[in-house]
């Protein structure tokens, strides 16, 4: 027997839009093959099938990237360009 199909429609920015049927094709699919695999696959989960969250960096992450930044810009700071000269250095 076979299933009954209904239609839902979803308002998407134009762009994204285009830009997902073009990697779905690429899949060889279309954008309601695609749509019915997130929801089967968020029924599977009992959830969204991924992370969705703000990404925001802990205080440690935020720290290393500061320290990072410090280093960058500090001109005592010894920069290279050539691996076989940053590896000469880490033997040393």
């Amino acid at each position: 027997m076979a299933k009954s199909t209904t239609n839902i429609s979803i308002r998407m920015d134009s762009e994204l839009k285009a830009e997902a049927e073009s990697l779905f094709n690429e899949l060889g699919m279309n954008l309601t093959t695609a749509f019915n695999i997130f929801v089967r696959q968020s029924l599977r989960e009992g959830g969204i099938p991924f992370d969705v969250n703000l990404r925001v960096p802990n205080k440690e992450t935020m720290a290393a990237i500061a320290e990072a930044e410090r280093i960058a810009k500090d001109s005592a700071v010894k920069g290279y360009t050539d691996l076989d000269e940053l590896f000469a250095d880490l033997k040393r």
